[in-house]
């Protein structure tokens, strides 16, 4: 049975199984039941299992080798919801030791399976926001990546930083400004949409976008910012018109 069809008092009980059975597996330096949980064609169970490993990992300093040993060797099992489960369980880690996992990562970017690279824009989203020094650092080195791909899962990994602190990935993405693969520069006007909308976050971004040279881009950007403003009427500090008023008077178009 599906893990939301469950009782709550029956999910509860099996979130307690998988992390014994995990922390057995650990404990004991086997793999079986990890497996398991890591391969279930249910997300939530393998969102358990990689949030257990992350628990486990945090809590037991004895185990933490023998953890980043076991998920070195699942980064490579052919099954790829493994792999995923890897790197996202390798992503609870970075939120406080990326040092420990970044070779996953740098493996994980070029997964020959969507859902595992997904994982990577998925897990460095969620250490950008706890730990965002090095994971920043991480991702400009693959801002000017010969692969297309590579350029657009980072912008997109290093998103969720800059809803809150703009400022932070502003600089990495106007190295993209002048990318000439489409797919990568629209991820990187989407990007500018979602990072401007909360409070004080439209004028750092307008600001920044000042010191840009590419023209064209900013002005699609400042349209996706406004609509942004409007699709997210609910959860934007400004109104619309509020937006289009700011940008009107703070924005300074290249000559």
């Amino acid at each position: 049975m599906a893990f939301y069809n469950l009782s709550k008092e029956d999910r509860n009980r099996l979130v307690e199984k998988i992390n014994q059975d995990i922390a057995n597996d650990l404990t004991s330096n086997t793999t079986k039941n990890i497996i398991q949980y890591f391969s279930d064609e249910d997300t939530y169970i393998r969102k358990t299992s990689y949030l257990a490993i992350g628990k486990i990992f945090y809590s037991n300093q004895e185990l933490q080798d023998s953890i980043i040993k076991i998920l070195k060797v699942l980064l490579n099992h052919k099954h790829e919801k493994v792999r995923q489960t890897t790197i996202n369980s390798a992503g609870e880690i970075g939120k406080f030791h990326f040092d420990k996992v970044q070779s996953f990562f740098d493996i994980g970017l070029f997964d020959e399976h969507h859902s595992v690279r997904n994982a990577v824009i998925g897990s460095v989203k969620k250490m950008g926001e706890k730990n965002q020094e090095p994971i920043l650092a991480w991702a400009k080195t693959y801002l000017k990546h010969e692969d297309k791909e590579v350029r657009r899962e980072i912008c997109h990994g290093i998103e969720l930083r800059g809803r809150t602190h703009p400022q932070d990935i502003l600089p990495l993405l106007k190295e993209l400004e002048f990318d000439e693969t489409r797919r990568v520069t629209d991820t990187l006007i989407h990007v500018l949409g979602q990072i401007s909308y909360k409070n004080g976050c439209l004028k750092t971004v307008v600001s920044h976008l000042n010191t840009w040279k590419n023209k064209e881009l900013v002005e699609k950007s400042l349209d996706e910012i406004v609509d942004v403003h409007k699709r997210y009427e609910k959860f934007a500090f400004l109104t619309q018109e509020e937006a289009i008023n700011y940008i009107d008077t703070h924005y300074i178009p290249q000559i």
